[in-house]
């Protein structure tokens, strides 16, 4: 466990530097510069320039942006907030988003798992229409949509809710009362999937044979239900749930937009379109980040649903 622990945890280094680098060499190739603004005066301009070596050549710039990224230093942001460090800005953004992000994760696993048994369960049967209807539907939409239609009806016309969020920090009631249409937003692509695999994989398990010598040796239905059928469709239901958070991630930069939700999200779209290469490069790597920690996160959890799963493939 602790060889495999070690060697994925090298790997997600690995796969972070290369995304980090190529990002530097995609962002810098974009058409502009930061500098090139006619309202900024002569010497800031030459000083920014300096700061930031934009006259070496690229790899050049490439090797001190490495050598301050080592050191964990992003530079400073120098369109969006302007002389405030990248880490300054990220500190104030990130639990903004991982807010949004958890909680959406929390509201769709539970309700995606119901939906998937009942729907395995009642195969066939007007529940299972009646689920498969709605599935469809939330695949089929995109949330930015589901955000739009929501923050018309739910808060602009029936004032249910507020139509952008507070700028609270502390997560109070009000702050939580302005986040749940975009939780919910982001809440039902993950819901349909998960809900969808579940069904699949839980009808597939009832149909087994181990189910038929589970009956055979006393067990009721639903005996053989929770303690095998159920317990093996789980195994492979980790797999999505990596893409499911990341997904989640990715329909978060357009519903923070939305709803001017103060996150990660919505500045890497300020930043991308101000040509704040410094702050996009460090919000695009805590993106990285937390979805490679996902990803470990999850590997590490089929020894913990399966034991029978030997990490690494050893005994």
């Amino acid at each position: 466990m602790t060889r495999y622990i070690i060697r994925r945890v090298i790997l997600m280094v690995i796969t972070l530097f290369l995304i980090i680098s190529v990002s530097f060499f995609f962002m810098h190739s974009m058409p502009g510069s930061f500098v090139n603004d006619p309202k900024l005066p002569a010497d800031v301009r030459k000083a920014m320039e300096d700061k930031y070596h934009l006259n070496d050549p690229m790899i050049v710039q490439y090797g001190y942006f490495i050598k301050d990224f080592l050191r964990g230093d992003f530079g400073i942001s120098v369109k969006i907030q302007p002389k405030v460090p990248v880490n300054r800005v990220l500190a104030t953004k990130v639990p903004v988003s991982m807010q949004l992000n958890i909680f959406s994760l929390l509201l769709s696993l539970p309700i995606a798992v119901v939906l998937g048994i009942w729907a395995a369960i009642r195969k066939n049967k007007i529940d299972d229409h009646i689920i498969s209807i709605i599935i469809i539907l939330f695949i089929s939409v995109p949330s930015f949509i589901f955000a739009s239609l929501m923050q018309y009806f739910l808060a602009f016309k029936l004032g249910w809710f507020p139509i952008v969020t507070t700028v609270e920090t502390k997560l109070t009631w009000t702050k939580f009362h302005s986040l749940i249409l975009p939780i919910l937003a982001l809440s039902f692509g993950s819901i349909a999937g998960v809900a969808r695999y579940m069904r699949a994989e839980l009808t597939e398990a009832l149909n087994s044979e181990y189910m038929l010598l589970a009956k055979a040796k006393g067990l009721s239905q639903v005996q053989a239900t929770t303690r095998h059928a159920m317990r093996n469709s789980f195994i492979p239901l980790a797999n999505i749930i990596i893409p499911m958070f990341i997904n989640i991630m990715g329909g978060s930069l357009v519903v923070e937009r939305i709803f001017s939700i103060p996150g990660m999200g919505n500045i890497m779209v300020d930043a991308i379109n101000a040509l704040d290469f410094p702050l996009a490069i460090g919000v695009l790597f805590w993106f990285t980040l937390l979805s490679l920690v996902t990803i470990l996160i999850v590997d590490l959890s089929y020894g913990i649903i399966d034991p029978r799963i030997r990490l690494g493939g050893r005994e």
